[in-house]
């Protein structure tokens, strides 16, 4: 049984990270690679409620494509 809690504190999440971090290479199937499955739902579900990512203004998006394209900007 793989042994893993809710993350809750930044200190558990960033325990997570190094622990996923060593078993990146898990063999699939392995006891290991299901750990690191369930770490990096848990994971995710951290970053999604304590590091959103806001959607990105259109008009801005636009501004900056054009000029990373070297297009004149409106």
């Amino acid at each position: 049984m793989v042994d893993v809690k809710l993350i809750e504190t930044e200190e558990e999440y960033n325990e997570a990270l190094k622990r996923l971090d060593l078993l990146f290479d898990a063999v699939p199937g392995s006891h290991e690679a299901k750990e690191a499955d369930i770490l990096a739902l848990l994971i995710n579900q951290y970053e999604e409620e304590h590091y959103p990512i806001d959607e990105p203004d259109p008009d801005e998006y636009r501004k900056i494509r054009a000029e990373e394209s070297g297009l004149p900007i409106d």
